[in-house]
């Protein structure tokens, strides 16, 4: 079974400095219901830690919200604010998870990870040697200034008396 990369790149967020995946999105590409994913953890509870699972604040879960459409809140409505899960968490939710696709919804969560994790590294490469460029160049024009004004320094310099050739305007 094959999970579209992008859908599942969609549904990963940053918080608290973490990459993590919310609660109800797991539970949709595992096909259970959010209830059902969250009592199977909350059973496995020693097994995630901080680090590997946290329940966010009213005020990350609103600031959320405001990037994409949820269900009101109230009746029928999210009751509790959702539990997120890291990296490290959501490898730990493949030993809890047995069924057929929630390994191959793990697997391609991994290698999403994976390419997200090599496309950082790939961009702190790329910053470090434009910044590698810009010093050398800011260094050249630094040269290439002092020289000019070593040369202007030693330029004859014109007599105020002189004849001007040209047309005098008026």
């Amino acid at each position: 079974m094959d999970f579209p990369i992008d859908k599942i790149e969609a549904m990963i967020y940053t918080i608290r400095g973490q990459r993590v995946m919310l609660d109800s999105d797991l539970a949709n590409l595992y096909g259970v219901e959010t209830r059902a994913l969250n009592q199977s953890v909350r059973r496995n509870l020693k097994r995630f830690p901080d680090d590997f699972m946290f329940q966010l604040t009213s005020e990350e879960y609103t600031f959320l919200k405001s990037q994409f459409v949820t269900s009101k809140s109230g009746s029928g409505g999210k009751q509790k604010t959702p539990l997120v899960f890291t990296e490290t968490g959501l490898a730990m939710l493949s030993g809890i998870l047995n069924s057929e696709r929630a390994i191959n919804v793990n697997i391609a969560i991994m290698r999403i990870f994976v390419k997200l994790r090599s496309f950082l590294t790939m961009e702190s490469t790329l910053a470090e040697r434009m910044g590698h460029i810009e010093k050398s160049t800011n260094h050249l024009f630094k040269i290439v200034f002092e020289r000019l004004d070593d040369l202007e320094g030693g330029l004859p310099s014109l007599s105020k008396n002189r004849k001007k050739i040209g047309l005098k305007l008026k």
